[in-house]
């Protein structure tokens, strides 16, 4: 047996070793990995016409998570990294987007919901906000789905069974309230004719309980009254929305973190609403490794978040409105 295990063997055996682990561990599987990331101040990303400085200490604090693809080792240990989380690439990319373009879509959801973080924080300060175009401008219809041949790209809803539309977010909340296999009938503004067109509405494919009629909406543009500027650099997104409007409202002297360290995560719509968000087991590990005192999250992450906060208090909100009066009443910090 010893002339079979001399030094030269082993230590060809000990390389071979050594280069399989290395393959393992840069190799990429067909698996992508949630990962957790450190917690960010906003206000130093944030620059608001007539900011004034805080006084007491604390600040608002975004998290992010750290997405790339899983390497052959990760996938065979998922426990290799504290707070990680297999995915299947559907997760992370819709079908048929490659990288450059679901990172294009990322980052173009950051400046979006950047958008709406000022429109909502200046609207709740008594700012009067521009919505153009105002209704529900539909950018295309899917194939297949009951909008498809009636509803046209660039034609304008502004009303839903009668109720008045101004926003998408009042477009999707009206039909939200449906039934799949109810009738809707749309008032439509076509070039200069405006028009009554019925569409019955179907099950959502991605959440068959919802009702869906196949339209995508053209997001508005928003105009401000006072200039607003967030660089969040490479990060994209829709999940910072919540604490982007915190800090603003925090930035133009309203006492919001009340010398806390305040974490949130939130996709925030123009009407206010607080919509969930991925990646929220992630996000609360980040906010607590950054000493959070409480972290904000949507109504409908806030049980997940509680399963890895520790000792984090966790504030479920599901408005901006709800955000501001939860943090009202917590004990102001000296």
């Amino acid at each position: 047996m010893a002339r079979f295990l001399t030094p030269a063997r082993l230590v060809a055996a000990g390389l071979v070793l050594l280069a399989a682990v290395a393959i393992l561990y840069l190799a990429p599987s067909d698996k992508y990995i949630f990962l957790p990331d450190k917690a960010r101040a906003v206000a130093p990303l944030v620059d608001v016409q007539g900011e004034r400085p805080d006084p007491n200490g604390g600040g608002i604090y975004y998290v992010a998570v750290d997405v790339r693809q899983a390497t052959i080792l990760e996938k065979l240990i998922p426990g290799l990294r504290e707070g990680a989380t297999l995915v299947d690439v559907s997760q992370v990319r819709a079908p048929g987007e490659n990288e450059e373009e679901h990172r294009r879509a990322e980052l173009a959801s950051m400046r979006q919901s950047q958008d709406y973080a000022a429109a909502v924080a200046l609207r709740s300060l008594g700012y009067r906000i521009q919505i153009v175009p105002r209704g529900a401008s539909i950018e295309s219809t899917v194939k297949g789905f009951p909008a498809a041949g009636k509803i046209r790209p660039k034609d304008l809803v502004v009303a839903v069974d009668g109720h008045d539309v101004r926003s998408p977010d009042e477009f999707r909340a009206v039909i939200g309230r449906k039934r799949p296999g109810e009738l809707v009938r749309l008032r439509v503004k076509r070039g200069n004719e405006t028009r009554t067109i019925a569409v019955r509405t179907t099950k959502n494919p991605d959440r068959p309980d919802r009702p869906f009629i196949g339209v995508l909406i053209h997001e508005p543009d928003v105009k401000l009254p006072v200039q607003v500027r967030i660089n969040t650099g490479a990060v994209g997104g829709p999940s910072a929305g919540l604490a982007f409007a915190l800090d603003v409202i925090n930035e133009l002297g309203q006492d919001v973190d009340r010398g806390h360290k305040v974490a949130a995560s939130g996709e925030l719509r123009l009407d206010g609403s607080v919509g969930a968000v991925g990646g929220i087991k992630q996000k609360t590990i980040g906010a607590r490794r950054a000493g959070a005192d409480v972290f904000l999250v949507p109504g409908d992450n806030a049980r997940e978040a509680r399963r890895h906060a520790g000792d984090l208090r966790v504030i479920a909100v599901n408005s901006f409105r709800q955000a501001l009066r939860s943090l009202a009443t917590l004990e102001k910090s000296l």
